[in-house]
């Protein structure tokens, strides 16, 4: 089935623009330039609401395509972005006010 903003999954890649700046940023990363580079990193931006032992509202989450500290211990939050939606919109708001990053579109 198609993609529904018709991007190609390609070799364990959810795009091929994520998988071009995830092949850059390995090579950041062998280089010295970044370190502790992850893929595919979920934050939680509202937890699971529950009543009676039921959940009522599962949790939102947000996945960053990358995550990595730069030289000097900047902590950042990359995310490959062809279209943003709404959604995205959103909880990039979220991710600001709940943990203060600032994600960096590529």
């Amino acid at each position: 089935m198609p993609s529904k903003y018709h991007n190609v999954k390609e070799g364990g890649w959810d795009s091929k623009r994520e998988k071009q700046r995830g092949r850059e940023l390995e090579l950041l990363q062998r280089a010295g330039e970044i370190s502790e580079l992850h893929r595919q990193v979920r934050f939680t931006l509202i937890p699971a609401q529950y009543a009676e032992g039921k959940c009522l509202f599962r949790s939102v989450v947000y996945v960053a395509d990358f995550t990595y500290k730069l030289k000097d211990g900047t902590f950042v939050v990359e995310d490959c972005k062809g279209y943003r939606t709404d959604t995205y919109r959103i909880k990039k708001k979220l991710l600001y006010e709940r943990y203060g990053y600032i994600i960096n579109e590529t």
